[in-house]
Formats: C-alpha cells, structure tokens, sequence
C-alpha cells in the first residue's frame, strides 16, 4: 500500500472548502488563497487524481425515510462476498476490515424485513460467513449520500446470484421481503415502480 499523499496548506484548505461547500467556484477559492483560478484548477485536478477530492451524487437514505442497515460478519472468504452482493439494489456500501469481524457492509430499504430477509437468504446461508450482526442506524451527524440506481436494469438473474426466483423465497411469499428489483421481482416504491412484474408469472393483470 502507498503511502499517504502529500498535502500543503493550500491543498488542505482547498479540500475543506469543498467540504464546506461542493458547489464552490474556483474564483472563490482564487480569491481565498491569492492564487490566480487556473492554479487553483491545477491543484484541484491533481487533488481529483490522487483521490484527495471526490465528489459524489446520489440520495440520502436516512433523509428520504428509509431504513440503513450495518452488518457486521466473520468470513473466511470476505471479498467473494462483496463480490456477490455488489450488484445488489439495496447495496449501499461494503468493506473487509481487520479482526475477527472483517466484513462490513451497509444496506438500505423501505422495509426493515426486506433487509433481515437480505442477511438471512444471502448472508447467514452462506457457508464462509458466520457470527452475523444486522443493526439499524438511527441518524447520521453528517450526510450519507449513496449513489444508487433508482430504477435498475432488468436483468434475467439475481444479481447477487442466488438461483431461485424471489417467487420461489418463504420471505417473498409472507410478503416479509420486498423483492429484487433488478429482476423486476420488487412491489416496493422506491426503487421503481410497483408494477405487474413484480406478480406471480401468470397471475392476472389489474
């Protein structure tokens, strides 16, 4: 691993005044640190490059009243499983950590048995993972903004990779879990619309 990059005042008060503000204008940030704007665009694109400066769009969960959910797990095998769970809607964000907990993985829905449902058909059944800890974050002090698809593209399997069909899962049936959007097997109202896919193949149209 590299070390870690280095930093002058300049930079540093540049990266805090995007912190501050994402929409600043580089004259602005000229004018704060007497510097001519193409200077400051050069700092700013290096900052970009090494990653000192990201910028990121998307919603935040919390504020748009869904449910987030931390999930903590011993695994023996933990990239597999970020690996698995990545294409997932209702992933938010996943890490492999130190310790004897070294997974770490945030997801979000509308429904706090959509997520349970999650950690007990893709998690707890997996045979790397053990000790799974699911817990509700309340608040958050800052803003959490997840860059999410809200309407993901239909695909013909789970992205995750789990064989059977959403119609075929107890959890589905007992209308516990919401559904795979990506299958166009979701009656949800977040991501997409509640539509006559997420219906049982044959059922009728209403």
């Amino acid at each position: 691993m590299a070390g870690p990059m280095k930093l002058d005042d300049k930079d540093r008060i540049i990266i805090t005044m995007y912190a501050e503000d994402p929409d600043i204008s580089q004259e602005k940030i000229a004018a704060r640190l007497n510097m001519t704007q193409p200077s400051v665009a050069a700092r700013v694109a290096a900052l970009r490059k090494e990653g000192g400066l990201e910028k990121q769009l998307g919603v935040n969960p919390i504020k748009m009243g869904m449910y987030l959910a931390k999930v903590e797990a011993s695994c023996t095998a933990p990239r597999d499983v970020l690996k698995k769970m990545r294409g997932c809607p209702y992933f938010a964000h996943g890490f492999t950590a130190s310790g004897r907990r070294n997974l770490f993985m945030l997801f979000f829905s509308e429904s706090i048995t959509t997520l349970e449902s999650i950690v007990d058909c893709h998690l707890r059944s997996d045979p790397s993972v053990s000790e799974v800890d699911l817990d509700l974050l309340i608040t958050s002090e800052k803003d959490f903004v997840i860059p999410i698809r809200m309407k993901p593209d239909l695909c013909d399997g789970a992205p995750c990779g789990i064989e059977h069909s959403c119609y075929e899962c107890s959890s589905f049936k007992e209308e516990k879990c919401l559904g795979c959007p990506a299958t166009g097997q979701y009656r949800g109202n977040v991501l997409g619309r509640a539509v006559a896919s997420a219906r049982e193949p044959g059922s009728a149209r209403q």
